[in-house]
């Protein structure tokens, strides 16, 4: 691993820090881009890098991506991101979790972490255990916000598709609409079951088969391999599986007006987002339409830290103006040429101070 402040994703990172905790086997990276608005926030991946610099990369673009999205969500909060290095077989540990926790409790709330790829609720509860900045956690009462922010996430997702079918292809309606979802996880198949009930036209796809297989036939959709469904020719194609499919060679086999889905960072590099403009293929930037969970889980973190309950009511609310920040984004990028996603980094990068 080389100087993280010499890789190219490197963004005058406020914090990056490399936890390495002998007995419990836990390895990590830490990383806060901006802490203008408030803490760091953003979700922990546990994942296996075969080469530990894409931990790097994925922990410095992901904090980046945290910054922007609390920004465009009007969130009182920056941007961080950590990442677990994994071994090949994934070995999780109460007592790595537990040295996880003693790591951001150590920051004094620099850093707010909660759920992403490979953490659940319950390791949530784990890290709790060890410091008080975390969120995601589970809550009662219906009417408190908190708990698992995959549904959150889809929801806003599924309002985001369709603002992009409205603005693109002027219907009002996801009725007949076809759109190939890539991954089947929690986010994935949240944003295909609220779609499905609207009637759209589903294709999915997920890296497990099986769970691909098994929602199409919940939902009356067709399963194809994890391979051919970016060359699906659809209406709305929907990534919600891991980031950078979107280079050269991934912008070449979409048959699609339209890209909207929750997975992170899904341009494999800046350039790639006029690749789509040029394409004519509306895409809806992924930190302004994946914000659903993070509104979720920082309202939670926020009231608690008042000692208040969380109003789901407010979660439903910010989700649902997700839609109105594409329309912005879209209509500017029609204005002035600037592909969407350069449009949403300028808008994000003026609320954190770096305009």
């Amino acid at each position: 691993m080389t100087a993280f402040w010499t890789e190219p994703d490197f963004d005058e990172h406020e914090l990056v820090q490399v936890v390495h905790e002998h007995k419990s086997g836990l390895t990590a990276i830490i990383a806060v881009h901006s802490s203008h608005l408030g803490p760091g926030a953003g979700g922990t991946r546990f994942w296996h890098y075969p080469n530990p610099k894409d931990g790097l990369r994925d922990a410095l673009r992901l904090s980046r991506g945290m910054s922007y999205k609390n920004a465009m969500a009007g969130l009182p909060m920056g941007g961080g991101k950590a990442v677990i290095l994994a071994n090949d077989a994934r070995t999780k540990t109460p007592e790595m979790l537990a040295a996880f926790g003693d790591a951001v409790e150590a920051l004094g709330g620099r850093y707010v972490t909660a759920e992403d790829v490979g953490i659940s609720e319950a390791d949530m509860v784990a890290v709790a255990k060890q410091t008080a900045h975390v969120s995601g956690l589970p809550v009662e009462g219906e009417g408190n916000a908190g708990g698992d922010p995959g549904p959150f996430t889809a929801m806003g997702i599924y309002h985001g598709i369709k603002a992009a079918v409205r603005h693109k292809l002027g219907k009002d309606s996801v009725e007949g609409v076809h759109v190939a979802v890539q991954g089947t996880g929690s986010v994935g198949a949240g944003v295909a079951r609220l779609l499905a009930k609207d009637g759209a036209k589903l294709t999915l796809a997920d890296i497990h088969a099986d769970r691909a297989a098994e929602l199409a036939r919940e939902l009356g959709g067709e399963a194809v391999s994890a391979d051919a469904i970016m060359s699906t020719s659809c209406d709305v194609f929907s990534p919600n599986a891991l980031g950078a499919i979107l280079d050269e060679e991934g912008i070449a086999r979409l048959d699609t007006p339209i890209v909207a889905g929750g997975a992170n960072n899904q341009l494999a590099r800046a350039e790639h987002g006029k690749v789509l403009a040029e394409r004519g293929i509306l895409y809806a930037p992924d930190y302004v339409i994946n914000a659903g969970g993070i509104i979720s889980v920082a309202l939670e973190y926020l009231a608690r830290r008042n000692g208040t309950p969380g109003d789901i009511n407010d979660v439903r609310k910010r989700i649902a103006q997700i839609p109105e920040r594409l329309e912005e984004i879209w209509l500017k990028s029609e204005e002035t040429g600037v592909s969407s996603d350069v449009v949403a980094d300028r808008m994000a990068q003026e609320l954190i101070g770096r305009g």
